[in-house]
């Protein structure tokens, strides 16, 4: 079977970071530092770059991240506009919806000199659609991208937050793809409109952008993998679901770590669903585990 070769020892996340505002409770969140958490988690070394206000909600988020073990270096403090707060709510079939308000602190992240030794040295960059919302965040990230060895995006569209050119530059820079159906479906619409099979919808992504690999996460029926001709399908961890928050990027974070490890991609997409669902069951996108806690949950499934 086909395996993957390139090693991820080192990866840079850039974006959003936030606190995710639940009826009754609030925890820290952002695709971005979610990714980075996991894959801290997994052993692998992360950064994450985006920007904080200077008040009680950053300085509360600098003092979890330090707690993880993660590094804060790359956040930026903004003496103007207020840490990210997203209100998010779930619905009766256990999805989230969210209401992110803007502008916030990590719509301002700057350019600075730093970043090129960064991005030049980590193997690969994590970025989302988020991130190009405001021309600040995006004129970075623009940056970023023309340097990065390694490029990985993860779409999170969000009504009104995207817009269909910026989309589509972002697709056009991409090495490694992940995205829902649901995005799936509006992405391959601007491309070629009407109605056909998921598995067509791939076909022209990768074919107008010239993308290596594309994942696409199908929520509780898994998730699967495409490359060149060859597509690849993950089994499915069925858990009770505390919540779904993080899970896909608790799911890119694993796929990634694999990578390092020389195994098919049949056996890299079952351990990133694997986690995708010990996530879900659990409160929050950054639930504390362990590896040996993860392989112990994939064990006792099997």
């Amino acid at each position: 079977m086909e395996s993957t070769t390139r090693s991820f020892n080192e990866v840079t996340c850039f974006g959003e970071i936030l606190w995710d505002v639940f009826p009754g409770s609030e925890k820290p969140g952002g695709a971005p530092m979610n990714v980075a958490y996991h894959l801290h988690r997994l052993g692998i070394k992360s950064n994450i770059v985006s920007r904080i206000g200077n008040d009680k909600r950053g300085r509360s988020l600098l003092d979890i991240l330090e707690g993880w073990g993660l590094s804060t270096q790359y956040i930026q403090l903004d003496t103007e506009h207020d840490t990210s707060e997203v209100q998010a709510v779930m619905d009766d079939n256990e999805e989230v919806t969210y209401e992110i308000v803007y502008p916030v602190a990590w719509d301002f992240i700057e350019w600075k000199h730093e970043l090129d030794t960064l991005v030049e040295t980590t193997d690969a960059l994590v970025y989302g659609s988020l991130a190009s919302r405001n021309d600040t965040t995006y004129k970075t990230l623009i940056s970023m991208l023309g340097k990065a060895k390694y490029k990985v995006f993860d779409v999170n569209l969000r009504e009104p937050h995207y817009n269909e050119t910026i989309i589509k530059f972002l697709l056009d820079q991409a090495n490694l793809l992940k995205l829902n159906e649901a995005e799936l479906g509006i992405i391959s619409e601007w491309t070629r409109p009407g109605s056909r099979p998921g598995s067509e919808n791939i076909r022209i992504i990768q074919n107008e952008y010239n993308i290596d690999g594309i994942i696409v996460t199908r929520g509780g029926k898994g998730a699967s993998f495409f490359s060149g001709n060859n597509n690849y399908h993950s089994k499915v961890y069925k858990v009770k679901v505390a919540d779904t928050v993080g899970s896909g990027d608790a799911f890119l974070a694993a796929f990634l770590s694999k990578s390092n490890q020389g195994i098919d991609i049949q056996q890299q997409l079952d351990y990133a669903s694997a986690l995708g669902a010990f996530v879900a069951s659990k409160e929050g996108a950054c639930p504390d585990y362990t590896k040996e806690e993860l392989e112990l949950f994939i064990r006792n499934y099997d």
